[in-house]
């Protein structure tokens, strides 16, 4: 049953050094919140999963934090390159990168066999794709029925799952609204996992039982983080921070001004400055 925590409690019971950790999330609903505080927390040598890394494991690259990366399509969207991980992987700064590329369905399909205790996925896909050359996680094989030559790859099976929701109850059961992207199966694929959310109720009011995407049994941590996409949005609450992201690409783009914007709005902030730097996000009507 899920546990109603504040983050840093989240964070420091589920998250440790060494650990898989898949921080989720597809345009919207974003952890940004609970990746800051896992920096916070000087956590290191993570291997980190994600269908789409944008700036928060731009960030988290940047600080060292992680040791790989299992990704499909790395950017910071609309924008251009993740400056950090770049870095990272051709001069090894801060440290050396270990990467492995996937393809969208691949990274999809892994977390649903994940999700169903499978140790792997097997999918149509791969043939005739570079990829295969530089990812020896990408096998072929035969169905034993047709004949048929199809993908293989090793289902994500993380130590944590972390994702952003608009809503949980206070037993944990989980809402989700808009475009989901793989939140769920990572949650469920996961050994532990921690969900932040907008706000915390009593139950959904007049959304049907069955609209509960997580029920509170396959969640280990909820906490309550207002804000907790943002610059990312989440759906009936703020939208995207399109500046934010045009910004990312300047301070990324040297190590010093990086570091110090880290230090600034991460490494030192409290949850009560955080609440204020978040305080003008506008509710959607």
């Amino acid at each position: 049953m899920a546990k109603i925590q504040s983050l840093s409690e989240a964070v420091a019971e589920n998250i440790k050094d060494g650990d898989t950790v898949a921080f989720e999330g597809f345009t919207h609903l974003i952890p940004h919140a609970a990746a800051h505080e896992t920096l916070r927390q000087g956590r290191k040598d993570l291997t980190v999963i994600r269908m789409t890394p944008d700036i928060i494991y731009d960030q988290m690259i940047g600080m060292g934090a992680v040791k790989k990366l299992v990704f499909s399509f790395a950017g910071n969207p609309g924008v251009g390159l993740l400056r950090r991980m770049r870095d990272a992987v051709e001069n090894q700064w801060p440290r050396a990168l270990e990467i492995e590329e996937h393809s969208h369905a691949a990274m999809a399909n892994a977390y649903e066999a994940g999700a169903a205790g499978l140790p792997c996925a097997i999918f149509r896909g791969y043939r005739g794709a570079e990829l295969v050359r530089v990812n020896p996680n990408i096998k072929f094989v035969n169905c034993p029925f047709t004949g048929e030559e199809l993908a293989a790859v090793p289902a994500h099976r993380p130590d944590v799952a972390v994702i952003h929701a608009q809503k949980a109850t206070k037993k944990g059961d989980v809402l989700i609204e808009g475009i989901t992207g793989v939140q769920k199966e990572a949650v469920l694929s996961a050994k532990r996992s921690i969900v932040t959310v907008e706000e915390i109720v009593d139950d959904f009011d007049d959304v049907h039982p069955n609209a509960t995407v997580l029920p509170c049994w396959t969640v280990t941590s909820v906490a309550k983080v207002p804000g907790g996409s943002h610059p990312s949005y989440t759906q009936g609450y703020y939208a995207r921070d399109n500046a934010s992201y045009l910004e990312w690409d300047k301070i990324s783009a040297d190590r010093e001004v990086f570091m110090e914007w880290m230090r600034e709005h991460v490494m030192n902030e409290t949850p009560e400055i955080f609440a204020k730097r978040v305080a003008h996000l506008k509710v959607q009507g």
